[in-house]
């Protein structure tokens, strides 16, 4: 619970209304009651406004709201509803330490602050460290190194010689350190190629569930501050992901691509290998890149082009059966026109 003036200042935003109404919880507009805030970040959902029951709604400038209805005022409310979520969640946190039924190697440094729950295996020389939980059945290889306060949930595996900094979030399943698929063609059969490079996740990368960040054949795998990762996505050997980039669910980026900062990929989009992708693109879902890419761009399609021709495109696509018609029709009078032409 806090004080609608509280949050207000958490968010930096303007208060209209009561300081001292207490609030409870997040709710969404149209189910939210008393002792609730809600918020409106898009503009479809403002007809809602007027039977909204909650205690108070976070709102952008220039917004007219019912009368007598407690604000609070921000440039971004979906940034501000995001701030004012996490103030009010209430966690209890797990007992600290290692618990019955898992098994930690005698060599593994793990801080007193962390906590391992049962069924969870930690190898040798492993650095767990201050304030992170790993959840029941996560497995950690040798010679890991994992920061403070990061969350491993339920099933989530780190192999041998990674590195994740601080905050790092593995979703339940999520694999780091898988080995990358390199294979020497040899005649008619393929020889394995050892990967014995590593991944590095830097500061607040999230992971989601059943995402594989395959470790590098030489040297590193890197996925750089801030980048989030949506479930089931594939990441290449060698791969090197900029900061604060968003990979929507079942992207797969091939082997040794660089991708820049800021980047946005939409679902099943993907890349070929040993490309790069410049700063602040954005693919498209199901977008794929053949060649390297230019920073400042929106692109769609396969192959990849402006997201505004791939639309014009797209929408012609259902025409194309009656355009084939009509150039047949064309087609067949000019036939018959040049007959004419050449009987007279």
């Amino acid at each position: 619970m806090a004080k609608l003036q509280k949050l207000a200042d958490l968010v930096g935003g303007e208060l209209q209304g009561d300081p001292d109404l207490d609030i409870v919880q997040v709710a969404p507009i149209d189910q939210a009651q008393q002792g609730d805030i809600a918020f409106v970040a898009n503009t479809k959902y403002l007809a809602k406004l007027k039977n909204c029951q909650a205690s108070a709604v976070i709102l952008a400038p220039g917004i007219n709201p019912p009368e007598k209805m407690n604000l609070i005022v921000c440039a971004n409310p979906y940034l501000a509803f995001a701030k004012i979520l996490t103030f009010l969640q209430v966690s209890e946190r797990p007992v600290n330490g290692v618990m019955s039924g898992a098994w930690v190697a005698e060599s593994a440094d793990i801080d007193k602050s962390a906590t391992i729950y049962p069924g969870c295996v930690v190898g040798e020389r492993v650095q767990l460290g201050a304030g992170t939980i790993l959840y029941p059945g996560v497995v950690i290889y040798d010679d890991v190194t994992i920061g403070r306060d990061c969350l491993l949930h339920a099933k989530a595996v780190v192999r041998e010689g990674c590195c994740l900094h601080d905050r790092v979030i593995l979703q339940p399943a999520a694999v780091i350190g898988a080995d990358g698929f390199g294979f020497a063609p040899d005649g008619d059969s393929y020889y394995k190629i050892p990967q014995v490079g590593i991944v590095i996740l830097e500061d607040d990368v999230e992971i989601g569930s059943g995402s594989c960040v395959d470790r590098a054949a030489l040297g590193e795998t890197r996925i750089c501050r801030g980048t989030k990762l949506d479930n089931l996505i594939q990441i290449g050997h060698n791969v090197n992901i900029g900061e604060d980039c968003i990979l929507v669910a079942q992207t797969g980026i091939s082997g040794s691509t660089i991708i820049g900062n800021h980047c946005t990929f939409g679902g099943q989009a993907a890349t070929a290998g040993h490309l790069t992708v410049g700063d602040n693109v954005m693919i498209g879902s199901r977008g794929g890149a053949t060649r390297d890419v230019a920073a400042n761009q929106t692109l769609s399609g396969l192959p990849l082009m402006p997201h505004k021709q791939w639309l014009r495109a797209t929408m012609t696509l259902p025409k194309l059966p009656e355009m084939r018609k009509e150039m047949k029709q064309i087609k067949n009078r000019l036939e018959e026109l040049e007959t004419l032409l050449k009987e007279n």
